[in-house]
């Protein structure tokens, strides 16, 4: 088996594992999106109002975004596989929570506990970048996009036939807790240390490298001199990443990342990402009243014309490598240009005369938004270095949180004025990342010179 430093690590071993991480998404998402439709009725069905239905819901974004850049940044700290099960177990029991709530205050709760730990998604992102070379990344996070997304257009459907059962809210929740501790179970059987043997340095510091039998003398040196003390040790030939021996030192160290983060120079990166998920969220957030008042189309079409959004997101998760290498993986390019075609829809949509000119947007805007979705996150994975992965996805995902907090908030202001206001006002915000873009075009460019150094 050998190593080309140029193209990365190649190993029979990694497939399988590759595999198994898109069940894993494919899973979560599918477990989520059977009950998430369903927690607005069930609120009203316990006596909630509207308001403590939207009170739900902000603070489980709250949460998340407190806690993205906190499981992230532990996850640096003490490993992926065991951030991974912990984070999974502990969404599932808050699902099963979910399941038994015969009132407000208990769902109130189990909400909680999901928006603390369910950070499935992030992890596996940084779990997958660990275990690829770079010039693979793009290719293997369009596809994971596209499993997750399968899931998530899947599990609406199961869940409608479900909510129709006596109890169908509280079996559906159990359903959605058994298929969390089997994603467990698939975590646990994770081919992980058997998948590579290769040089530390080409790995994140929670991957097992055996050099024992497979690496040179002098590729054992590489591994002995690319690691540091404190956080490695070596027992047969066999290079670890030691846990801090105490939850305080785990603390220090997960405070001393997000320290590093908040002083690091990427948050240009951070500001693009927060422009378009803002926009994307306005443009989704009022789309099925929107629709059916100015198109007086029935609401089963309309739910058509979203998931047939979700199938070409999935599709165009698939070709995001393809896309990536026609670009010559000129990652801001390509970002600027699903910009400008986000943008450019938006406002197609909101001046449309005719439903057919909606699909079409629905259409190009399922492409430009994944595509825009895998850019944002490569760059975010290429500039914040191997060590500081978990982190960066965590400040990602802490980052649209924020927008998921004001969408609801900004789409009802601008309602009030026209009901085309949420589009116009996400592709005015579109807009606004395309101008940082270009601004910031040679910045962007150089990842090199903007590296988070953590540990």
């Amino acid at each position: 088996m050998g190593f080309d430093g140029s193209r990365g690590p190649r190993a029979p071993g990694r497939p399988p594992l590759v595999l198994s991480l898109y069940l894993v998404g494919f899973l979560d998402l599918f477990a989520v999106s059977m009950v998430v439709p369903l927690l607005s009725r069930h609120i009203k069905l316990l006596g909630g109002s509207s308001t403590i239905a939207g009170l739900v819901g902000s603070v489980y974004g709250l949460l998340q975004l407190f806690s993205s850049t906190v499981i992230g940044s532990w996850s640096d700290v003490i490993g992926r596989w065991n951030v991974l099960l912990i984070t999974i177990i502990l969404s599932g029991f808050s699902y099963g929570l979910l399941g038994i709530s015969s009132s407000i205050p208990l769902l109130i709760l189990a909400r909680i506990a999901t928006g603390i730990f369910k950070h499935t998604q992030s992890i596996l992102k940084a779990l997958l970048s660990d275990l690829i070379p770079e010039h693979e990344r793009p290719n293997v996070m369009g596809r994971f996009s596209a499993a997750s997304s399968v899931g998530f257009i899947l599990g609406p459907v199961l869940s409608g036939y479900l909510v129709e059962l006596d109890g169908g809210f509280y079996t559906t929740s159990f359903i959605c807790c058994f298929i969390f501790f089997v994603n467990a179970g698939v975590v646990w059987r994770l081919p992980y240390k058997a998948w590579l043997y290769t040089p530390m340095k080409e790995l994140h510091l929670t991957t097992e490298v055996n050099c024992e039998t497979k690496c040179t003398t002098s590729q054992k040196e590489k591994v002995k001199n690319s690691t540091t003390e404190p956080m490695v040790t070596t027992t047969n030939g066999v290079t670890r990443h030691k846990a801090s021996s105490s939850v305080w030192n785990q603390c220090m160290l997960v405070g001393e990342n997000i320290k590093r983060l908040i002083y690091s120079n990427l948050w240009d990166v951070f500001l693009v990402r927060f422009l378009m998920a803002l926009a994307n969220l306005l443009y989704y957030s009022n789309f099925f009243l929107a629709v059916e008042e100015r198109f007086n189309v029935p609401p089963r079409l309309i739910g058509y014309l979203i998931s047939y959004g979700g199938i070409i997101g999935a599709l165009s998760g698939l070709i995001a490598g393809s896309v990536i290498r026609f670009y010559h993986r000129k990652m801001t390019l390509l970002l600027l240009h699903s910009g400008i075609l986000t943008c450019c829809m938006m406002v197609m949509y909101s001046v449309a005369a005719s439903i057919q000119v909606v699909v079409l947007c629905s259409t190009v805007l399922g492409f430009s938004t994944t595509i825009g979705r895998v850019c944002i996150t490569d760059m975010e994975l290429s500039q914040g270095g191997q060590q500081a992965r978990g982190t960066m996805i965590g400040a990602g995902q802490s980052v649209t949180a924020i927008a998921r907090i004001l969408a609801p908030l900004f789409s009802g202001i601008v309602q009030e004025f026209s009901v085309c206001g949420p589009p116009r006002l996400g592709a005015a915000l579109a807009l606004m990342a395309i101008l940082l873009m270009a601004s910031t075009h040679s910045k962007l460019n150089k990842p090199t010179e903007a590296k988070v150094k953590l540990h």
